[in-house]
Protein backbone atom coordinates (compact mmCIF):
# COMPACT_ATOMS: atom_id res chain seq x y z
CA UNK A 1 0.00 0.00 0.00
CA UNK A 2 1.18 3.43 -0.78
CA UNK A 3 2.05 5.85 2.28
CA UNK A 4 -0.46 7.59 3.46
CA UNK A 5 0.92 10.14 5.51
CA UNK A 6 2.65 13.81 5.68
CA UNK A 7 6.15 12.61 6.72
CA UNK A 8 8.37 15.09 7.99
CA UNK A 9 12.14 14.55 8.19
CA UNK A 10 13.78 14.07 11.71
CA UNK A 11 17.02 12.19 12.98
CA UNK A 12 16.43 8.84 13.19
CA UNK A 13 16.89 9.76 16.90
CA UNK A 14 13.93 11.18 17.64
CA UNK A 15 10.80 10.00 19.29
CA UNK A 16 7.94 9.62 16.42
CA UNK A 17 4.09 10.40 16.77
CA UNK A 18 1.77 9.24 14.57
CA UNK A 19 -1.59 11.52 14.18
CA UNK A 20 -4.77 9.99 12.61
CA UNK A 21 -7.54 12.64 11.72
CA UNK A 22 -10.01 12.78 9.19
CA UNK A 23 -10.84 15.38 6.45
CA UNK A 24 -14.79 15.57 7.42
CA UNK A 25 -15.40 19.57 7.24
CA UNK A 26 -11.85 20.82 8.36
CA UNK A 27 -11.94 20.95 11.55
CA UNK A 28 -10.30 17.73 12.58
CA UNK A 29 -7.52 18.83 10.43
CA UNK A 30 -6.90 21.96 11.79
CA UNK A 31 -6.58 20.58 15.04
CA UNK A 32 -4.26 17.54 13.49
CA UNK A 33 -2.33 20.53 12.09
CA UNK A 34 -1.39 22.64 14.79
CA UNK A 35 -0.66 19.52 17.38
CA UNK A 36 1.94 18.48 14.43
CA UNK A 37 3.83 21.94 14.32
CA UNK A 38 3.95 21.76 18.15
CA UNK A 39 5.11 18.69 18.49
CA UNK A 40 7.41 19.13 15.32
CA UNK A 41 8.88 22.79 17.68
CA UNK A 42 9.22 19.91 20.29
CA UNK A 43 11.69 17.80 18.34
CA UNK A 44 9.69 15.22 17.42
CA UNK A 45 8.68 13.64 13.91
CA UNK A 46 5.35 13.59 12.96
CA UNK A 47 3.37 11.73 10.44
CA UNK A 48 -0.09 12.67 9.65
CA UNK A 49 -2.92 10.42 8.15
CA UNK A 50 -6.25 10.77 7.09
CA UNK A 51 -8.29 7.86 7.86
CA UNK A 52 -10.66 8.53 5.20
CA UNK A 53 -8.07 7.80 2.90
CA UNK A 54 -7.14 4.14 4.55
CA UNK A 55 -10.78 3.20 4.12
CA UNK A 56 -10.71 0.51 0.99
CA UNK A 57 -12.21 1.27 -2.45
CA UNK A 58 -12.89 5.33 -2.23
CA UNK A 59 -15.63 4.73 0.92
CA UNK A 60 -13.99 7.18 2.82
CA UNK A 61 -14.81 9.82 0.02
CA UNK A 62 -18.51 8.33 0.20
CA UNK A 63 -18.71 8.37 3.62
CA UNK A 64 -17.11 12.04 3.55
CA UNK A 65 -19.40 13.19 1.10
CA UNK A 66 -22.29 11.60 2.15
CA UNK A 67 -22.08 13.16 5.59
CA UNK A 68 -21.95 16.78 3.96
CA UNK A 69 -24.83 15.49 2.18
CA UNK A 70 -26.92 15.08 4.97
CA UNK A 71 -26.31 18.36 6.59
CA UNK A 72 -26.69 20.43 3.05
CA UNK A 73 -29.86 18.36 1.92
CA UNK A 74 -31.45 16.61 5.29
CA UNK A 75 -30.13 17.96 8.46
CA UNK A 76 -33.30 16.28 10.03
CA UNK A 77 -31.93 13.17 8.94
CA UNK A 78 -28.51 13.71 10.53
CA UNK A 79 -29.97 15.22 13.82
CA UNK A 80 -31.72 12.06 14.41
CA UNK A 81 -28.25 9.92 13.38
CA UNK A 82 -26.55 11.44 16.30
CA UNK A 83 -29.46 11.42 18.54
CA UNK A 84 -29.60 7.61 18.01
CA UNK A 85 -26.00 6.64 18.04
CA UNK A 86 -25.84 9.09 21.21
CA UNK A 87 -28.45 6.99 23.09
CA UNK A 88 -27.00 3.62 21.81
CA UNK A 89 -23.51 4.80 23.07
CA UNK A 90 -22.00 4.62 19.82
CA UNK A 91 -22.21 3.27 16.20
CA UNK A 92 -23.98 0.02 14.81
CA UNK A 93 -22.67 -3.31 13.63
CA UNK A 94 -22.49 -1.99 10.14
CA UNK A 95 -20.33 1.14 10.99
CA UNK A 96 -18.06 -1.01 12.76
CA UNK A 97 -17.48 -3.32 10.09
CA UNK A 98 -16.42 -0.24 7.61
CA UNK A 99 -13.92 0.77 10.31
CA UNK A 100 -13.08 -2.84 10.87
CA UNK A 101 -12.37 -2.88 7.38
CA UNK A 102 -9.45 0.26 7.78
CA UNK A 103 -7.54 -1.64 10.39
CA UNK A 104 -4.63 -3.82 8.87
CA UNK A 105 -4.48 -0.53 6.17
CA UNK A 106 -3.64 1.82 9.19
CA UNK A 107 -1.31 -0.77 10.75
CA UNK A 108 0.57 -1.17 8.17
CA UNK A 109 0.52 2.26 7.15
CA UNK A 110 2.54 3.20 10.57
CA UNK A 111 6.45 4.08 10.19
CA UNK A 112 8.97 1.71 12.31
CA UNK A 113 9.92 3.75 15.19
CA UNK A 114 6.06 4.93 16.26
CA UNK A 115 6.27 5.88 20.12
CA UNK A 116 2.23 6.90 20.41
CA UNK A 117 -0.41 7.54 17.94
CA UNK A 118 -3.02 10.83 18.10
CA UNK A 119 -6.69 10.26 16.76
CA UNK A 120 -8.71 13.57 16.69
CA UNK A 121 -11.36 12.03 15.11
CA UNK A 122 -13.73 9.42 16.65
CA UNK A 123 -14.17 6.54 14.19
CA UNK A 124 -9.96 7.01 14.03
CA UNK A 125 -10.36 6.48 17.68
CA UNK A 126 -12.20 3.17 17.25
CA UNK A 127 -10.02 1.75 14.93
CA UNK A 128 -6.89 2.66 16.65
CA UNK A 129 -8.42 1.39 20.33
CA UNK A 130 -9.37 -1.88 18.55
CA UNK A 131 -5.71 -2.32 17.63
CA UNK A 132 -4.40 -1.62 20.94
CA UNK A 133 -6.87 -4.14 22.35
CA UNK A 134 -5.89 -6.92 20.76
CA UNK A 135 -1.95 -6.15 21.01
CA UNK A 136 -1.44 -5.24 17.38
CA UNK A 137 -0.44 -2.14 18.14
CA UNK A 138 1.64 -1.91 21.73
CA UNK A 139 2.35 1.82 21.32
CA UNK A 140 0.54 4.94 23.69
CA UNK A 141 -2.75 5.81 21.63
CA UNK A 142 -4.25 9.06 22.38
CA UNK A 143 -7.63 10.73 21.08
CA UNK A 144 -7.58 14.39 21.46
CA UNK A 145 -11.16 15.85 22.14
CA UNK A 146 -11.41 18.49 19.42
CA UNK A 147 -14.81 20.00 20.37
CA UNK A 148 -16.28 21.28 23.76
CA UNK A 149 -19.05 18.47 23.83
CA UNK A 150 -18.37 14.68 23.38
CA UNK A 151 -20.63 12.38 21.53
CA UNK A 152 -20.03 8.42 22.96
CA UNK A 153 -18.48 7.68 19.42
CA UNK A 154 -15.30 10.03 20.84
CA UNK A 155 -14.48 7.61 23.45
CA UNK A 156 -12.98 4.53 22.68
CA UNK A 157 -12.40 1.11 24.21
CA UNK A 158 -8.57 0.69 24.34
CA UNK A 159 -7.98 4.41 24.13
CA UNK A 160 -5.47 4.90 26.60
CA UNK A 161 -5.44 8.71 27.18
CA UNK A 162 -8.02 11.14 26.33
CA UNK A 163 -7.04 15.18 25.95
CA UNK A 164 -9.70 17.29 26.33
CA UNK A 165 -10.23 20.98 26.09
CA UNK A 166 -11.93 21.77 29.55
CA UNK A 167 -13.73 20.25 32.45
CA UNK A 168 -16.64 20.58 30.64
CA UNK A 169 -15.80 17.81 27.96
CA UNK A 170 -13.60 16.29 30.33
CA UNK A 171 -16.42 15.38 32.47
CA UNK A 172 -18.64 14.27 28.97
CA UNK A 173 -16.38 12.00 28.34
CA UNK A 174 -15.38 10.70 31.85
CA UNK A 175 -19.69 9.88 31.71
CA UNK A 176 -19.04 7.93 28.38
CA UNK A 177 -16.53 5.80 29.86
CA UNK A 178 -12.90 7.06 29.06
CA UNK A 179 -11.06 6.21 32.20
CA UNK A 180 -7.52 8.49 32.24
CA UNK A 181 -9.33 11.77 30.99
CA UNK A 182 -6.43 14.69 31.35
CA UNK A 183 -7.44 18.53 30.85
CA UNK A 184 -4.89 19.90 28.40
CA UNK A 185 -6.64 22.77 26.78
CA UNK A 186 -7.18 23.50 23.22
CA UNK A 187 -4.33 24.40 20.36
CA UNK A 188 -4.86 27.27 17.80
CA UNK A 189 -2.67 28.83 15.06
CA UNK A 190 -0.32 31.40 16.82
CA UNK A 191 -1.38 33.80 14.46
CA UNK A 192 -5.03 33.76 16.23
CA UNK A 193 -4.03 36.61 19.29
CA UNK A 194 -5.52 39.75 20.52
CA UNK A 195 -4.49 43.06 18.91
CA UNK A 196 -4.90 46.63 20.02
CA UNK A 197 -6.85 49.18 18.47
CA UNK A 198 -4.41 49.71 16.01
CA UNK A 199 -3.83 46.10 14.39
CA UNK A 200 -8.02 46.46 14.70
CA UNK A 201 -7.90 49.18 12.19
CA UNK A 202 -4.94 47.97 10.05
CA UNK A 203 -6.97 44.52 9.58
CA UNK A 204 -10.79 46.46 8.73
CA UNK A 205 -8.68 48.78 6.19
CA UNK A 206 -7.01 46.03 4.68
CA UNK A 207 -10.07 44.10 4.19
CA UNK A 208 -12.09 47.54 2.90
CA UNK A 209 -14.15 47.16 5.91
CA UNK A 210 -16.46 50.01 7.38
CA UNK A 211 -13.86 51.72 10.29
CA UNK A 212 -15.97 52.63 13.00
CA UNK A 213 -19.20 50.27 12.70
CA UNK A 214 -19.46 47.26 15.02
CA UNK A 215 -19.18 43.74 13.08
CA UNK A 216 -20.19 40.85 13.78
CA UNK A 217 -17.65 37.51 11.61
CA UNK A 218 -20.68 35.06 10.78
CA UNK A 219 -19.01 31.75 10.19
CA UNK A 220 -20.58 28.14 8.60
CA UNK A 221 -17.45 25.88 8.41
CA UNK A 222 -15.59 25.12 5.48
CA UNK A 223 -18.62 23.71 3.71
CA UNK A 224 -20.97 26.65 4.50
CA UNK A 225 -23.42 24.74 6.09
CA UNK A 226 -26.62 25.65 8.20
CA UNK A 227 -29.25 29.00 8.10
CA UNK A 228 -27.04 30.86 7.08
CA UNK A 229 -28.63 33.54 4.58
CA UNK A 230 -31.45 34.01 8.09
CA UNK A 231 -28.42 34.55 10.45
CA UNK A 232 -27.14 36.99 8.12
CA UNK A 233 -30.22 38.41 7.61
CA UNK A 234 -31.22 38.52 11.25
CA UNK A 235 -28.00 40.39 12.35
CA UNK A 236 -27.96 42.85 9.52
CA UNK A 237 -32.06 43.60 10.42
CA UNK A 238 -31.21 43.35 14.07
CA UNK A 239 -29.05 46.68 13.97
CA UNK A 240 -26.70 45.33 16.73
CA UNK A 241 -23.82 45.04 14.27
CA UNK A 242 -22.85 44.62 10.12
CA UNK A 243 -22.73 40.99 8.96
CA UNK A 244 -19.17 39.81 7.72
CA UNK A 245 -20.46 36.17 6.53
CA UNK A 246 -17.24 33.62 5.33
CA UNK A 247 -18.82 30.81 3.34
CA UNK A 248 -16.19 28.46 3.29
CA UNK A 249 -16.10 27.05 -0.70
CA UNK A 250 -19.83 27.27 -0.99
CA UNK A 251 -19.80 30.16 -3.40
CA UNK A 252 -23.72 28.83 -4.46
CA UNK A 253 -23.66 30.53 -0.74
CA UNK A 254 -21.90 33.50 -1.49
CA UNK A 255 -23.97 34.29 -4.41
CA UNK A 256 -27.04 33.81 -2.57
CA UNK A 257 -25.85 36.51 0.26
CA UNK A 258 -24.30 39.13 -2.27
CA UNK A 259 -28.04 38.56 -3.90
CA UNK A 260 -29.90 39.26 -0.32
CA UNK A 261 -28.09 42.88 0.08
CA UNK A 262 -25.41 41.24 2.65
CA UNK A 263 -22.71 44.11 1.41
CA UNK A 264 -19.40 41.75 3.51
CA UNK A 265 -19.06 38.37 2.15
CA UNK A 266 -16.19 35.98 1.41
CA UNK A 267 -16.34 32.64 0.32
CA UNK A 268 -12.83 30.74 1.11
CA UNK A 269 -10.35 33.12 3.15
CA UNK A 270 -6.93 32.88 3.68
CA UNK A 271 -6.46 35.38 5.97
CA UNK A 272 -8.69 34.34 9.02
CA UNK A 273 -6.81 36.09 11.79
CA UNK A 274 -6.92 39.37 10.35
CA UNK A 275 -11.27 38.76 9.76
CA UNK A 276 -10.98 38.22 13.64
CA UNK A 277 -8.98 41.07 14.68
CA UNK A 278 -11.48 43.43 12.01
CA UNK A 279 -14.11 41.74 14.16
CA UNK A 280 -16.30 42.63 17.12
CA UNK A 281 -18.17 39.54 18.26
CA UNK A 282 -18.10 35.87 16.20
CA UNK A 283 -21.26 34.13 15.10
CA UNK A 284 -20.91 30.79 14.93
CA UNK A 285 -23.13 27.73 14.24
CA UNK A 286 -21.15 24.32 15.06
CA UNK A 287 -19.04 25.03 17.89
CA UNK A 288 -15.34 23.60 16.08
CA UNK A 289 -12.11 24.99 15.62
CA UNK A 290 -12.99 28.34 14.58
CA UNK A 291 -14.53 29.08 18.07
CA UNK A 292 -10.98 27.99 19.62
CA UNK A 293 -8.92 30.39 17.54
CA UNK A 294 -11.73 33.21 18.81
CA UNK A 295 -11.03 32.40 22.46
CA UNK A 296 -7.43 32.96 21.50
CA UNK A 297 -7.95 35.80 19.32
CA UNK A 298 -9.86 37.60 22.38
CA UNK A 299 -12.79 37.65 20.15
CA UNK A 300 -16.41 37.42 22.28
CA UNK A 301 -18.52 34.18 20.15
CA UNK A 302 -21.84 33.84 20.06
CA UNK A 303 -23.24 30.59 18.77
CA UNK A 304 -26.71 30.83 16.59
CA UNK A 305 -28.92 29.19 14.06
CA UNK A 306 -26.68 25.87 14.87
CA UNK A 307 -26.70 22.93 12.82
CA UNK A 308 -28.07 19.75 14.33
CA UNK A 309 -26.24 17.08 16.08
CA UNK A 310 -22.78 18.52 17.39
CA UNK A 311 -23.65 21.95 16.76
CA UNK A 312 -26.37 22.17 19.52
CA UNK A 313 -24.46 20.19 21.40
CA UNK A 314 -21.36 22.28 21.32
CA UNK A 315 -23.36 25.16 22.00
CA UNK A 316 -24.74 24.04 25.09
CA UNK A 317 -20.75 23.22 26.38
CA UNK A 318 -19.56 26.40 25.55
CA UNK A 319 -22.77 27.87 27.56
CA UNK A 320 -22.08 25.66 30.20
CA UNK A 321 -18.42 26.38 30.49
CA UNK A 322 -18.87 30.22 30.22
CA UNK A 323 -17.04 30.39 27.37
CA UNK A 324 -19.61 31.40 24.36
CA UNK A 325 -23.58 32.79 24.64
CA UNK A 326 -26.25 30.64 23.10
CA UNK A 327 -28.63 32.78 21.34
CA UNK A 328 -31.82 30.52 20.81
CA UNK A 329 -34.42 33.31 20.64
CA UNK A 330 -34.38 35.40 18.22
CA UNK A 331 -36.05 38.14 20.02
CA UNK A 332 -32.72 38.34 22.06
CA UNK A 333 -30.01 38.69 19.19
CA UNK A 334 -29.75 42.63 19.34
CA UNK A 335 -29.63 42.32 23.56
CA UNK A 336 -27.07 39.61 23.39
CA UNK A 337 -24.96 41.18 20.63
CA UNK A 338 -24.63 44.48 22.21
CA UNK A 339 -23.53 42.62 25.75
CA UNK A 340 -20.88 40.90 24.00
CA UNK A 341 -19.32 43.54 21.97
CA UNK A 342 -19.36 46.49 24.59
CA UNK A 343 -20.97 45.51 27.42
CA UNK A 344 -19.08 43.98 30.56
CA UNK A 345 -20.38 40.00 29.33
CA UNK A 346 -17.97 40.39 26.60
CA UNK A 347 -15.48 41.65 28.57
CA UNK A 348 -15.91 38.45 30.48
CA UNK A 349 -16.45 36.41 27.81
CA UNK A 350 -13.30 37.24 26.11
CA UNK A 351 -10.82 36.76 29.57
CA UNK A 352 -12.80 33.14 29.66
CA UNK A 353 -11.55 32.50 26.38
CA UNK A 354 -8.07 33.89 26.51
CA UNK A 355 -7.97 31.93 29.66
CA UNK A 356 -8.36 28.65 27.94
CA UNK A 357 -4.73 29.18 26.49
CA UNK A 358 -3.26 30.57 29.68
CA UNK A 359 -0.51 28.19 31.29
CA UNK A 360 -0.25 27.53 34.81
CA UNK A 361 2.82 30.01 35.83
CA UNK A 362 3.54 27.79 38.64
CA UNK A 363 3.16 24.41 36.84
CA UNK A 364 4.14 21.78 34.30
CA UNK A 365 3.09 22.93 30.69
CA UNK A 366 0.01 20.82 30.38
CA UNK A 367 -1.33 21.57 26.88
CA UNK A 368 -1.99 18.80 24.80
CA UNK A 369 1.27 19.09 22.52
CA UNK A 370 3.57 18.89 25.51
CA UNK A 371 1.29 15.72 27.16
CA UNK A 372 1.36 13.72 23.94
CA UNK A 373 5.33 14.16 23.45
CA UNK A 374 5.06 13.14 27.36
CA UNK A 375 3.68 9.74 26.88
CA UNK A 376 5.25 9.07 23.84
CA UNK A 377 8.98 9.80 25.59
CA UNK A 378 7.76 7.35 28.79
CA UNK A 379 6.08 5.05 26.79
CA UNK A 380 2.82 2.80 28.23
CA UNK A 381 4.68 1.68 31.03
CA UNK A 382 3.48 4.95 32.48
CA UNK A 383 0.36 5.06 31.73
CA UNK A 384 -2.42 3.03 33.87
CA UNK A 385 -3.97 0.93 31.75
CA UNK A 386 -6.17 -2.01 32.42
CA UNK A 387 -4.47 -5.68 33.25
CA UNK A 388 -6.18 -7.22 30.62
CA UNK A 389 -4.51 -5.33 28.30
CA UNK A 390 -1.46 -6.43 26.37
CA UNK A 391 2.01 -5.94 28.10
CA UNK A 392 4.23 -2.66 26.24
CA UNK A 393 6.50 -3.89 23.42
CA UNK A 394 8.41 -2.06 20.73
CA UNK A 395 5.69 -1.81 18.07
CA UNK A 396 6.00 -4.00 14.38
CA UNK A 397 3.45 -2.16 12.91
CA UNK A 398 4.49 -3.41 8.97
CA UNK A 399 3.95 -7.23 10.91
CA UNK A 400 0.97 -8.19 11.72
CA UNK A 401 1.61 -11.20 14.63
CA UNK A 402 0.05 -14.15 13.63
CA UNK A 403 -2.54 -14.74 15.99
CA UNK A 404 -4.11 -11.22 14.82
CA UNK A 405 -4.12 -12.46 10.79
CA UNK A 406 -6.90 -12.73 8.91
CA UNK A 407 -7.43 -14.81 6.36
CA UNK A 408 -6.32 -13.45 3.08
CA UNK A 409 -9.81 -12.88 0.71
CA UNK A 410 -9.54 -12.49 -3.07
CA UNK A 411 -9.62 -9.19 -4.03
CA UNK A 412 -13.02 -9.47 -6.01
CA UNK A 413 -14.78 -10.42 -2.61
CA UNK A 414 -12.96 -8.02 -0.83
CA UNK A 415 -14.05 -5.14 -2.93
CA UNK A 416 -17.58 -6.31 -3.20
CA UNK A 417 -17.83 -6.92 0.45
CA UNK A 418 -16.52 -3.07 0.93
CA UNK A 419 -18.87 -1.62 -1.61
CA UNK A 420 -21.88 -3.22 -0.23
CA UNK A 421 -20.50 -2.25 3.25
CA UNK A 422 -20.87 1.43 1.67
CA UNK A 423 -24.60 0.85 0.03
CA UNK A 424 -25.59 -0.27 3.61
CA UNK A 425 -24.36 2.76 5.83
CA UNK A 426 -25.91 5.20 3.34
CA UNK A 427 -29.15 3.04 3.44
CA UNK A 428 -29.01 2.60 7.07
CA UNK A 429 -28.43 6.46 7.50
CA UNK A 430 -31.21 7.90 6.05
CA UNK A 431 -33.52 5.39 4.89
CA UNK A 432 -35.57 5.73 7.84
CA UNK A 433 -35.67 9.32 7.86
CA UNK A 434 -36.61 9.31 3.94
CA UNK A 435 -39.03 7.16 4.22
CA UNK A 436 -41.17 9.79 6.59
CA UNK A 437 -40.74 13.26 4.46
CA UNK A 438 -42.31 14.14 1.19
CA UNK A 439 -38.73 15.09 0.48
CA UNK A 440 -37.49 11.36 0.34
CA UNK A 441 -37.61 10.32 -3.20
CA UNK A 442 -35.50 14.27 -4.35
CA UNK A 443 -33.14 13.30 -1.34
CA UNK A 444 -32.30 10.10 -2.49
CA UNK A 445 -31.89 10.84 -6.09
CA UNK A 446 -29.46 13.62 -4.79
CA UNK A 447 -27.58 11.31 -2.86
CA UNK A 448 -27.53 8.42 -5.29
CA UNK A 449 -25.20 10.68 -7.67
CA UNK A 450 -22.78 10.95 -5.27
CA UNK A 451 -22.44 6.98 -5.19
CA UNK A 452 -20.64 6.70 -7.92
CA UNK A 453 -19.78 2.78 -7.88
CA UNK A 454 -17.94 2.88 -11.20
CA UNK A 455 -15.29 4.64 -9.51
CA UNK A 456 -15.01 1.97 -6.49
CA UNK A 457 -12.30 -0.28 -8.13
CA UNK A 458 -10.18 2.72 -9.45
CA UNK A 459 -6.93 3.09 -7.12
CA UNK A 460 -7.43 6.15 -4.40
CA UNK A 461 -3.44 6.95 -3.21
CA UNK A 462 -2.21 8.51 -6.00
CA UNK A 463 1.12 9.23 -3.36
CA UNK A 464 1.23 12.49 -0.60
CA UNK A 465 -2.26 12.98 0.15
CA UNK A 466 -3.47 16.72 0.43
CA UNK A 467 -4.09 17.80 4.06
CA UNK A 468 -6.41 21.10 4.15
CA UNK A 469 -4.40 21.91 7.32
CA UNK A 470 -1.82 22.55 4.83
CA UNK A 471 -3.38 23.84 2.32
CA UNK A 472 -3.91 27.47 1.72
CA UNK A 473 -7.52 28.67 2.73
CA UNK A 474 -9.52 28.44 6.11
CA UNK A 475 -11.95 26.23 7.35
CA UNK A 476 -14.52 26.11 10.76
Amino acid sequence: MPHLGNPVRRPSSAERVVIVSASVGAGHDGAAAELERRLVAAGLAVDRFDLLDVLPARLGRLVRDGYHRLLVRAPWAYQRIYSSTERAGGGGPVARALLRSAEERLLRALPAGTGAVVSTYPGASRVLGNLRLDGRLTVPVLTYLTDFSVHPLWVADGVDVHLALHTVPAAQARAAGARDVRVCGPVADPRFHPVDATGRAAARARFGLPPTAPLALLVAGSWGVGPVREVARDLRDCGAAVPLVVCGRNETLADQLRADGIEHVHGWVDDMPGLMHAADVLVQNAGGLTSLEAFAAGLPVASYGCIPGHGLTNAAALDEAGVAAWIQDPAQLKHVLGELIDGPRGLLQREAGLALFAADPHGPDRGPATETARICRAGVEHILVSAARPSAAPIAPRVTPPAARRVARPAALRLATTTALACTVWAGAVGTAVATTESGPGLMHAIGQSLDLDDLGHAHHTGRVPVPGHAKGHHA
